[in-house]
């Protein structure tokens, strides 16, 4: 980064930063910062919390990887540093695990729903923040449930009710979701209302939007 645009940088609102790969500034809910561990290591900090300088690049996995082909964490702090060399797929690691993480504290506050009959019964009902699928759900079920959100989504809109998009997720397995859960195999889950499940919302829509960088 030049003294220009480490002036630029500051100039912005404290809410957004410099993507180190795109030279774009973004607000920081867009992005992942990355830190020098004590070992002089590049390793991600999913919560922007850690202590030091950061690099933030936005939040994509594929634009993570160019950060580690074109050297930029170096270039950023301006020093040697060492950079793993799957460190896009940790990435995508440490956030699936924030994620459990949350999962596991909505379920103590009693903020989400599992089995599908449930589930079906929430949406219909108008009370989840979002669907979560196990990424190994039989089609037919998922489909189901798939179709309960939008004909919710449906008569909301035709009553002229303004209710938030209600997301649904599929970014883990049955077997991690039950692990989260202290439930064996996890197929359909929803978020409830309440603080722990719109945590669980935001960790979710952050690895969704990791992942579909890669994708894309």
């Amino acid at each position: 980064m030049t003294g220009l645009d480490e002036a630029a940088d500051e100039a912005q609102d404290e809410t957004e930063r410099l993507c180190a790969v795109t030279r774009a500034h973004l607000p920081v809910a867009e992005m992942i910062r990355f830190v020098v561990s004590p070992d002089g290591e590049i390793v991600p900090d999913t919560d922007a919390k850690a202590e030091g300088r950061g690099v933030w690049v936005t939040l994509n996995q594929g634009l993570v990887e160019e950060a580690v082909r074109k050297k930029a964490f170096a270039r950023s702090v301006k020093a040697e540093v060492k950079v793993p060399e799957n460190l896009a797929e940790l990435t995508r690691e440490r956030l699936g695990q924030r994620l459990l993480q949350s999962l596991a504290m909505a379920r103590k506050a009693g903020q989400i729903l599992t089995g599908a009959g449930k589930v079906k019964s929430a949406i219909e009902a108008g009370g989840i923040l979002a669907l979560i699928t196990a990424t190994d759900a039989a089609a037919d079920g998922r489909n189901k449930l798939a179709q309960s959100l939008k004909g919710y989504t449906m008569a909301a809109e035709e009553a002229g009710l303004n209710r938030p998009r209600i997301p649904h997720f599929e970014l883990l397995d049955s077997v991690q979701m039950g692990l989260a859960l202290g439930i064996e195999n996890v197929i359909h889950a929803a978020l409830t209302n309440g603080g722990a499940a719109q945590a669980a919302v935001l960790r979710a829509e952050r690895l969704a939007r990791y992942i579909a960088g890669k994708m894309g």
